[in-house]
């Protein structure tokens, strides 16, 4: 029995009827079951890692959007978690503009280690970075190469381009 099936069941009177003292035990030990399965779900470090990204996010964004014209979406595992992409929307063209500098060379630092991670740069394609002329609402990334699969989800990192800093930033 699921755990959604428990209010279809409570709910049926004449199944409740019919089977007497041992539904309403079947009923309890499902949900105490479930409320047990439940309590584990919420331990999982990836959800609770959600959590931390959403929690930062609510913190941090406006920062971001007044001082640099972007809106951070966040940091995730890409090519298998060989490979970092950082996603962020531009809010504002003219602040924005610091971060799609040719110039400028992006890293990545891990706050665990210290490591700093860079973008790679194809051979025919050149950096896997953005830089064209920002347009208000287009999300842009930047990818940044994790040799080794050295940071992992939930890990904090922060994210240098030029100017621009970003701290903090936890990995999904």
């Amino acid at each position: 029995m699921k755990c959604s099936d428990i209010d279809a069941v409570a709910g049926r009177r004449s199944w409740r009827r019919n089977a007497g003292g041992v539904a309403v035990a079947m009923v309890l030990s499902t949900t105490v079951l479930c409320g047990f399965a439940q309590t584990v779900a919420s331990a999982d470090p990836k959800a609770s890692g959600a959590h931390d990204q959403q929690v930062w996010h609510a913190r941090y964004s406006d920062r971001y959007k007044r001082n640099w014209g972007v809106d951070i979406a966040g940091v995730r595992h890409v090519s298998s978690g060989y490979m970092l992409r950082l996603s962020y929307t531009v809010v504002d063209v003219a602040r924005a503009a610091p971060l799609f500098d040719k110039r400028s060379r992006p890293y990545l630092i891990d706050n665990k280690t210290g490591a700093r991670l860079a973008v790679p740069a194809m051979e025919n394609i050149g950096e896997l970075r953005q830089t064209a002329t920002p347009i208000p609402g287009r999300t842009y990334f930047v990818i940044f190469g994790n040799p080794g699969k050295l940071v992992q989800p939930g890990d904090r990192v922060n994210i240098v381009i030029g100017d621009f800093k970003a701290e903090d930033v936890i990995v999904d």
